[in-house]
């Protein structure tokens, strides 16, 4: 069923050229009323209530696992290196199961789509749940399979809001949806530090099989199908390239922080590379791509997805360091780890519903810049902390931090898909969603390779002294990151949705 590729002057496909008449030839047809959502339901919150909780199911297990990394590596017998697999594992399925995704939507219903996700979480749960402590096999295993749930609900969250919400409530939807993404890595650790210090490792398992069993019944009950199917052909090199591009680079990056820059890993790196090339170029020269990435080509969607990378990127760096500093650098208590982020998580929840509305009034520009700035700040506070800072201290950066993240994240990705027509919303969504997981992989990866090389480069003050040092390298990998997404956020049009809505 491979489909050839279009030549190369051909830059649009019968589809995105009618659909592109369409937005221009607006002003002689009906106009699109804002009230008026694409699809016509009527309680469209309830209608994404299984969405919303599947993705943050999956954004939650991203930190969740990150506090119980040292509890994995005692009980399983296993390293840092090897138990850091149990977050890898999980960005390597999303990053290979996301770009399909768009593809999904035009062949299956996305109401069976989504339950297909949600017991996949329920299943890999149960399996590493009950995983004997002999065979960290099997709790990877299932940690997997839990990967192609969040694979599949995170992007069609975003793009089925697009769909179910009138024009004039996307910002707000938006921001419920930022709630999702950002609070769950928020308050991931709380969680899984409450839930281990008063049963176990299996309890976090346990607590999302309960979780994705409510979300199935939620999608059975409200969920309904978005779009229409147009089942276009699939283009097998394509998919081929899309594994072993996306999967190459996260499986290559990640053996890095395991076994260094062998010559192995080195040839996984150049052949993820080389596919990633390959695909972008045969999407662009196709009828019918996997994903559209003629996205790309609008400049707002493009720049305002370089600053969610980036920001994204400071969230999962920083989460991944701080539980570990504060129990390994700073001898804190597991559970008493939770407690230290739970009012950042509190107030991320807050700013991230409020960004939305605000998205909706002020445009992203100003947001995004404040919210980067606050981020830098965090971040240059969380460095400057040592063995035997105040605990008020850690949670005040916290918090700092907390509030510059969302305040940039919602404000931007709504901007990236407000920019798109309707249909590329869908691929905007896909790409947005696999660049970030991909993107987490590595950064996960990255800020493990720096924690290591900082260790290894304290010479003074014992273990607790080097561990505090490998985490400063890896939050000035997380500033580096703030300070790129700022002066990336120069290049964003002035726009709100207001605007959108009138161009659309």
């Amino acid at each position: 069923m491979s489909r050839s590729t279009a030549p190369e002057n051909e830059t649009l496909s019968a589809e995105d050229a009618a659909a592109q008449s369409a937005v221009k030839n607006e002003s002689v047809s009906a106009p699109h009323t804002p009230m008026k959502a694409r699809v016509d339901v009527k309680h469209p919150n309830l209608t994404m209530l299984g969405l919303y909780l599947g993705a943050f199911l999956g954004m939650l297990s991203e930190t969740a696992m990150n506090i119980a990394l040292p509890a994995l590596s005692k009980s399983f017998g296993i390293g840092q290196g090897t138990a850091q697999w149990m977050v890898v594992g999980y960005m390597l399925v999303i990053g290979i199961v996301l770009p399909f995704t768009s593809l999904l939507l035009k062949w299956v219903p996305s109401k069976p789509l989504l339950l297909f996700a949600l017991a996949m979480f329920f299943i890999g749960s149960l399996i590493s749940g009950l995983a004997p402590t002999s065979m960290f096999g099997v709790l990877l295993a299932g940690r997997m399979i839990q990967g192609i749930s969040t694979g599949l609900a995170l992007p069609m969250m975003f793009s089925v809001i697009l769909e179910v919400f009138p024009l004039n409530k996307i910002g707000a939807a938006m921001g419920m949806a930022g709630l999702v993404v950002m609070f769950a890595p928020a308050i991931g650790p709380t969680l899984s530090g409450a839930l281990i210090g008063a049963f176990s490792w299996r309890a976090i398992f346990f607590f999302f099989a309960v979780i994705a069993a409510v979300a199935f019944v939620c999608a059975c009950i409200w969920m309904v199908n978005a779009y229409k199917l147009t089942r276009p052909k699939i283009d097998i090199i394509s998919c081929i390239a899309s594994i072993l591009g996306f999967g190459g680079l996260v499986f290559g990056v990640s053996l890095i922080s395991d076994i260094g820059f062998t010559w192995q890993v080195i040839l996984i790196l150049v052949i993820g590379i080389a596919a990633v090339a390959f695909y972008s170029y045969r999407q662009m020269h196709m009828a019918n791509p996997i994903i559209n990435l003629r996205a790309f080509g609008i400049r707002q969607f493009t720049t305002c997805a370089l600053i969610v990378m980036m920001n994204f990127g400071i969230t999962l760096a920083t989460m991944y360091l701080m539980p570990q500093e504060l129990q390994n650098g700073m001898g804190v208590a597991v559970a008493m780890t939770g407690l230290v982020m739970l009012p950042g998580g509190v107030v991320n929840a807050l700013v991230s519903m409020l960004s939305g509305r605000l998205f909706d009034i002020v445009g992203p520009k100003w947001l995004v810049r404040g919210g980067l700035v606050l981020s830098m700040i965090g971040v240059v506070l969380l460095m400057l902390a040592g063995p035997t800072a105040p605990v008020a201290y850690i949670i005040f950066a916290h918090v700092i931090l907390m509030i510059g993240v969302p305040m940039a994240m919602n404000p931007a990705q709504s901007s990236a898909l407000a920019s798109l027509p309707q249909h590329l919303s869908t691929d905007g969504s896909t790409i947005l969603n696999t660049m970030q997981q991909v993107l987490g992989a590595v950064i996960t990866a990255v800020a493990t390779i720096l924690l290591a090389a900082g260790q290894a480069s304290s010479h003074t003050g014992g273990k607790a002294m080097a561990f505090v040092t490998g985490s400063r390298w890896g939050f000035a990998f997380a500033l580096a990151l703030a300070i790129v997404a700022f002066v990336i956020s120069f290049g964003m049009a002035k726009q709100t949705k207001s605007d959108d809505a009138s161009k659309r």
